[in-house]
């Protein structure tokens, strides 16, 4: 049973790394290349759609991390999955401090209430993502590794 948990919660944040960077890499810049409304629009869809399943996933992917830390703790490799939770921790405490105040300002505007500097806000909500995606992936590999 403890192997199909570590194999289930690797998939889990595995799937979650690759949707983020996904939205970071990709996304992110053909919404850029749209027309500026298109693209303040994208980014509001994208806040609203994104922004109701990311934290599910987010709490999902650290309990099961958790869980598998707990349950695996007399197995070799249980260091790292501790080491993947407390960076899973990290990666909530970063989106509720950081993205979500934006993402929750950011999905309700349109071309006639945003605000002025709405890419610069875009622009720091970036910034903010690539640090999380950095600490999801670190996450990830060292579930990987734990697993292997």
């Amino acid at each position: 049973m403890l192997n199909a948990l570590e194999v289930f919660t690797t998939v889990v944040v595995g799937l979650m790394v690759g949707v983020e960077f996904s939205v970071a890499f990709v996304m992110n810049r053909i919404f850029s290349a749209l027309p500026e409304d298109s693209h303040q629009l994208a980014r509001s869809h994208g806040g609203r759609m994104l922004g109701a399943l990311m934290p599910v996933w987010y709490i999902s992917s650290l309990v099961l991390a958790a869980v598998w830390a707990i349950a695996g703790w007399h197995r070799p490799g249980a260091g790292l999955v501790v080491i993947a939770a407390a960076l899973l921790i990290l990666s909530v405490i970063m989106s509720v401090l950081l993205l979500v105040p934006i993402n929750n300002q950011g999905k309700t505007w349109t071309p006639e209430n945003r605000p002025a500097d709405w890419k610069e806000q875009m622009n720091r909500w970036d910034r903010y993502h690539y640090a999380r995606v950095a600490v999801i992936i670190a996450a990830f590999t060292l579930l990987v590794i734990a697993l292997a």
